[in-house]
């Protein structure tokens, strides 16, 4: 009877004890729509509610992922204290790659510092045998979605413009064209474009895009610019962008019908050409000979720099010698120095043909 009760005694504990911790936080989840198109921003939004401030608590809750079935980006998370109680909220957009029935249900971790940690820390015990968290791991409630097949990546809501140069020019005078797209969608389903025109020299940029993510997916502009060089009239063709518009549920296009660019023959006869040539070339010729002034001024200016280094050297060697007292330590010194390049001197100094300093510093340094 007594170890019946016992029993019971710790079941009593432990169920308390797990309704205790259980009841500190509580976990709620948010999806702005059920029905959705491949590729269509779905909001996700998860809010942890505690019972009081719980500075020991650690949430771990990234999700984020990009696989061949879905997409999911953190759109904002934030922490807040209400009424003396912590508030968690996590913000996410998810894009559906695949139609169907979809499910997901995300994984959480909640992490509690034991307190056996924090008097470890506050006393400075080494103790090796407590864990300095108790973890829990929590499934978060399943998103069901029925996602049909949008037909095409690119979904959302979408408008295209043109800024372009005149189009009538001179031979070999660029023309300008830059294709802006605007809205709210997945900016990154977009191709850069590309055209091929027989005898037109094509230069294109990068494509640039600014946007920033929100609950209906990117918002903002995306944006490509090209120039088209040629000595005579081409025609630049049409091209078309296909996406699933989010307001009137169906394809769309984006169109561009394309342009003729009228290129207008040379107005000036070959002898006109000529003289601009002579005037080109004659200003080519003065800033050659600026060109050539600032070369000269420069190496003049280095060979003095060099000049003066070497009359400081040899100033410095000049006085080295003239700091001798024993010709003979003169002439070990020039040895030193260079054996082969004084090697005359120093036999003069042996035969005493020069006696003195200062007949050899006048030798020297005359």
């Amino acid at each position: 009877m007594k170890r019946n009760l016992g029993r019971v005694m710790i079941l009593f504990f432990l169920l308390t004890a797990t309704l205790a911790y259980s009841g500190e936080y509580s976990w709620s989840s948010y999806v702005n729509k059920k029905d959705v198109v491949t590729n269509e921003a779905v909001y996700l939004k998860y809010v942890c509610e505690f019972v009081d401030e719980s500075e020991l608590y650690v949430i771990e809750f990234n999700p984020v992922v990009d696989n061949d079935s879905y997409r999911i980006e953190l759109l904002s998370e934030s922490e807040t204290i209400q009424d003396e109680k912590r508030i968690n909220t996590f913000e996410f957009v998810l894009f559906v790659k695949k139609p169907g029935a979809f499910r997901l249900a995300l994984d959480t971790t909640m992490k509690k510092t034991n307190r056996e940690s924090i008097e470890n820390g506050v006393l400075g015990r080494d103790n090796a045998n407590y864990e300095e968290f108790s973890i829990t791991n929590i499934k978060q409630e399943t998103i069901k979605l029925s996602v049909k097949d949008a037909g095409t990546k690119l979904v959302g809501e979408f408008s295209l413009e043109l800024k372009k140069d005149r189009t009538t020019l001179g031979a070999y005078e660029p023309f300008h064209l830059e294709f802006i797209i605007k809205g709210v969608g997945d900016f990154f389903a977009l191709k850069e474009f590309d055209f091929k025109v027989d005898g037109v020299k094509l230069f294109k940029q990068k494509h640039q895009q600014k946007i920033r993510l929100t609950k209906d997916g990117y918002v903002g502009e995306w944006s490509q610019k090209f120039a088209f060089v040629s000595k005579e009239s081409f025609e630049i063709p049409p091209l078309s962008i296909e996406y699933y518009n989010l307001k009137s549920h169906r394809i769309e296009k984006l169109l561009f019908n394309g342009l003729h660019i009228n290129v207008e023959a040379p107005k000036y006869t070959k002898e006109q050409l000529l003289d601009k040539e002579e005037e080109r070339f004659g200003f080519f010729k003065e800033y050659l000979y600026y060109l050539l002034t600032f070369i000269a001024g420069f190496i003049a200016a280095k060979i003095k720099f060099k000049s003066q280094k070497r009359e400081k050297k040899r100033s410095e060697f000049c006085e080295k010698i003239a700091s001798f007292k024993d010709i003979r330590e003169a002439a070990i010194y020039l040895a030193m120095k260079d054996a082969k390049k004084y090697d005359e001197i120093i036999s003069k100094i042996e035969k005493r043909e020069i006696e003195n300093i200062k007949n050899l510093r006048k030798l020297i340094c005359s």
